[in-house]
């Protein structure tokens, strides 16, 4: 079946010599694999690898067999051209970071319009500013809205986070966060892109980042800590 969409690229690995396997999260199938025949042998190689960079946003035209193997790109352009996120030190780092997250995330090939929404309004506004410290830590906890498990923020004003069940009680149980955790949590909870960024120090964005990478393993079967954190700890120590 021919597909024309919108398509985010969550990973690309090299395949023998000169060819890619790209996992792209589409518009209208939700996660799909594609074979990128002769990626680094023909003239236009470094073009064509440049699609396939983290988080890029694509417009494709795919053959879909839909048999659980490897799909074929017919054509791509990009949808969204990003003017700094590939080229910025600390936006390419956070979106390799996030890249990889998605990828241990995003487990099933089903549509999913409301999340690829996001996530593509998301990145836009990644591209167009600069105050961004918080913006991988505001993305990874909106993401699990679309994901399932966006805690349960009816009695936050109780002192502890339960990890576990994603609710806020009364006691610390084993799954809980700490009381000055739960707090750190809270704030993450209200803030938005386009708040004050300096809500938080450093040390607390790496605690914030510890919840948010524990708590989608609790959550996720199969999940597995980005290769790529201790890089995005080193950038934004």
């Amino acid at each position: 079946m021919l597909v024309k969409t919108k398509a985010i690229v969550i990973s690309s690995l090299k395949f023998q010599e000169k060819s890619l396997i790209v996992k792209c999260f589409t518009l209208s199938n939700g996660l799909k694999s594609y074979f990128v025949r002769d990626a680094f042998s023909s003239r236009k190689a470094s073009q064509k690898i440049a699609y396939f960079q983290p988080l890029s946003i694509l417009e494709i035209e795919a053959v879909h067999k839909n048999k659980g193997t490897l799909e074929n790109f017919k054509e791509i352009k990009t949808a969204v051209p990003f003017q700094s996120i590939h080229t910025d030190i600390v936006k390419s780092t956070m979106v390799m970071f996030l890249s990889e997250m998605l990828h241990y995330s995003i487990q099933e090939e089903e549509k999913n319009e409301s999340l690829f929404t996001f996530l593509e309004t998301a990145l836009t506004w990644l591209d167009h500013h600069d105050d961004i410290s918080n913006f991988h830590l505001i993305l990874l906890l909106e993401t699990t809205k679309y994901l399932g498990f966006y805690p349960d923020v009816s009695e936050i004003e109780l002192p502890f986070f339960e990890m576990y069940d994603g609710v806020f009680t009364l006691f610390h149980g084993v799954g809980s966060l700490t009381e000055h955790e739960s707090t750190l949590f809270k704030k993450l909870i209200d803030l938005k892109f386009d708040n004050d960024q300096k809500v938080f120090h450093v040390i607390e964005r790496q605690i914030l980042l510890k919840i948010l990478i524990d708590y989608y393993s609790f959550h996720l079967d199969g999940f597995k800590k980005p290769k790529s954190l201790e890089v995005l700890k080193e950038v934004f120590s």
